[in-house]
């Protein structure tokens, strides 16, 4: 899907919300348990009763992963079931040595057929070019993320020497900041708009606005909204930009709704929620 496409569908539905299908077999509906692919079906539903209101589904793989082959199947058909109207995103967090990232973007881009793939940039840029190489698809590279952890490397103030050469003269100009500002701005080298995103976490509202500034015209896809308890007003006023520039996620909150046999209404009554929120914030922008 192209960065045109994808922003048609934004102000055509009026929504940009993402469904996070982090599908845990021990949450799904005990009148489901029975079922020969009880996570499939759930997906099925979900998706069938969310995709008016959204425009983008992520699926987390360590879900499906942990099931081994059965798992695997179950995201094969729940990424194959999504139509193509809608943004898919492959939640896997890859990144390794080049050789090995080739092969991650083969698996989520050739193998399975994902519009998007989460990686993390931390062993640089070779680690990542090989997922930027294929037209039409996405690199989601985490940028700040909403975890505690983040504090530990992400927030980091960091500096750095870089020599260049000036009228003949080397010199060696120092660049500080915080980690996760080093890596949005050499990540925007690799890749363009329209196909490099940025993770940011919804809970880390105080950033968004300098984020934005680093990051002017690419999306972010921003989860941590409903469960983990991200704003989605304070993201959107920060965030948005003339092209929407946001995929807001919610997994937790709307695939778990409901315990009992009407899961689905009650997935589609929050997501309507959210997209009816989002709406007016994207009517502000006319």
């Amino acid at each position: 899907m192209t960065r045109a496409q994808l922003v048609e569908q934004i102000f055509q539905k009026g929504t940009y919300l993402c469904v996070g299908l982090d599908t845990d077999p021990e949450k799904i509906p005990d009148h489901l348990r029975s079922h020969p692919d009880a996570v499939f079906e759930f997906n099925k539903r979900i998706i069938d009763a969310t995709l008016e209101h959204c425009v983008a589904y992520k699926i987390n793989t360590a879900f499906y992963e942990a099931q081994g082959l059965k798992g695997w199947e179950a995201l094969e058909r729940t990424v194959r079931y999504i139509p193509d109207t809608h943004f898919t995103i492959a939640d896997a967090k890859r990144g390794d040595i080049g050789n090995t990232s080739t092969q991650y973007a083969k698996a989520f881009f050739e193998a399975l057929p994902f519009n998007s793939v989460t990686v993390a940039p931390y062993m640089g840029a070779d680690s990542v070019k090989p997922f930027l190489g294929y037209e039409g698809k996405w690199t989601i590279l985490l940028g700040l993320t909403s975890n505690p952890g983040a504090r530990d490397f992400e927030l980091l103030d960091c500096s750095r020497s870089t020599d260049i050469l000036v009228d003949g003269v080397h010199t060696a100009p120092k660049e500080t900041g915080k980690l996760f500002e080093f890596v949005f701005r050499a990540a925007q080298h690799w890749g363009s708009e329209g196909n490099l995103m940025f993770v940011v976490g919804a809970t880390q509202a105080d950033a968004f606005r300098q984020i934005r500034a680093l990051a002017p015209n690419h999306f972010f896809l921003v989860p941590g909204v409903g469960a983990q308890g991200g704003s989605l007003r304070d993201i959107s006023e920060q965030a948005l930009n003339a092209e929407c520039g946001l995929l807001v996620n919610a997994s937790r909150a709307i695939i778990y709704a409901s315990e009992g046999e009407d899961f689905a209404e009650e997935a589609a009554a929050i997501a309507g929620q959210y997209a009816f929120e989002m709406k007016s914030y994207l009517e502000a922008l006319k």
